[in-house]
């Protein structure tokens, strides 16, 4: 399977940090921290996403270097694309992040 990004239209939705950044973790029992192409730390963030008919979702995205984001703060990701990945039956889509800015006063993601 080929990992295409898939592009990400957040017009009509609302990110709020639910959970602070963290490293994201390659193997949990080494606790190797997983790193970019460019040696960047890959930060995991837990996003609560609402779509305009109030549909909520709970989305973890991966962004590169530090985020100056917490719990509770309204965010606009930069550059949101999803990736498909399969391993054995499983499948999902993870997502990645360019960065993160604060949602404005009256913004809407």
């Amino acid at each position: 399977m080929r990992n295409i990004p898939i592009p990400v239209d957040i017009n009509k939705l609302s990110f709020t940090c639910v959970k602070a950044p963290r490293p994201r973790l390659v193997n949990s029992d080494t606790g190797e921290i997983k790193k970019d192409k460019d040696g960047q730390i890959v930060h995991e963030v837990v996003l609560l996403v609402e779509d305009e008919t109030g549909r909520i979702e709970l989305v973890k995205v991966g962004v590169s270097g530090d985020s100056p984001i917490s719990p509770g703060n309204e965010v606009i990701p930069v550059g949101l694309v999803g990736y498909v990945w399969e391993i054995g039956q499983r499948w999902g889509i993870s997502y990645r992040a360019a960065a993160f800015t604060p949602a404005g006063a009256g913004a809407h993601a």
